[in-house]
């Protein structure tokens, strides 16, 4: 059978919404791009034009990928974040809006001049890259666990021509020299308690749960780089951390009992608590 653009999309949404998307006309639209290979002023302009049979068998594909929940990003292998387009695969988390708010204090307390960040837990890379394509006089080192991660950060930042960040691989601060000194750490670690129904829900469950869980009720991680931070933030430098809406209080509590200075928790676009950050004064 063939359908047009619109009448495949109208179809496409209606199945969408049905499945429980949160964004069915946005979702169509973004896969059948992909199908097509065109951008999205291609649907607007020539709604009218018929599919091949070949596009509807290949956007059938992945229209019954998404119906049973598989993210979007996972699906077209590419997610936009701070105006930047990033590849994206299972063994990362997608990059999400609210995690520009992150950004946007980190280059508020990078330092006029050349100096040095880090992203622990650089996943995509998203945020270091972020840093990077606004600071290019800055030094920017993303660290993930997974090799897997780092070799996708360091492939996005080559194709975003960014040669001011480079990623390893390692446990948090390990991969690093002792002697190694920040400006900047910035993190946006797994938060989230094991326990938490969220879990099972949305695209959270096709994403790594090593990337969002973490024991003693999603702090363990956001403990532990606030502990070995102290000894690779240079005096004066800043540690910022994005954690969940409920956890503001508890993480400035770990920063002001380790020694941290000027210690505050900044909200989201939303309203809700998301990044706290300390000065550490050496």
């Amino acid at each position: 059978m063939s359908l047009s653009i619109e009448a495949r999309l109208k179809l496409a949404v209606e199945q969408l919404t049905e499945a429980g998307s949160e964004s069915p006309h946005i979702d169509a639209a973004v896969l059948l791009c992909h199908v097509l290979d065109k951008p999205r002023s291609y649907l607007l302009t020539w709604p009218e034009k018929m599919l091949e049979e070949a596009q509807l068998t290949a956007f059938d594909a992945v229209m019954a990928r998404r119906l049973t929940g598989e993210p979007v990003a996972y699906i077209v292998g590419e997610r936009e974040f701070w105006s930047l387009p990033l590849k994206v695969a299972p063994h990362t988390l997608i990059p999400r809006p609210d995690t520009e708010r992150l950004v946007e204090l980190a280059l508020d307390k990078i330092p006029a001049g050349a100096c040095s960040v880090l992203d622990l837990g650089t996943g995509t890379g998203a945020i270091a890259l972020a840093i990077a394509s606004e600071r290019r006089d800055v030094s920017v080192t993303g660290i993930d666990l997974r090799p897997e991660a780092a070799a996708l950060a360091t492939e996005n930042g080559t194709n975003l021509h960014l040669g001011n960040a480079r990623f390893l691989s390692g446990s948090w601060y390990s991969p690093l020299q002792t002697e190694a000194r920040f400006a900047v750490i910035v993190s946006n670690p797994p938060y989230i308690d094991e326990a938490d129904p969220h879990l099972s829900q949305g695209d959270v469950r096709f994403e790594p749960k090593s990337a969002l869980v973490a024991d003693d009720n999603g702090l363990a991680d956001i403990r532990i780089i606030s502990e070995q931070g102290r000894q690779h933030l240079q005096a004066g430098g800043w540690l910022l951390m994005e954690h969940g809406f409920e956890q503001g209080e508890a993480v400035r509590t770990i920063l002001l009992e380790l020694g941290y200075h000027q210690v505050t928790t900044a909200q989201d676009y939303a309203g809700l608590d998301r990044v706290t950050l300390g000065c550490w004064q050496g």
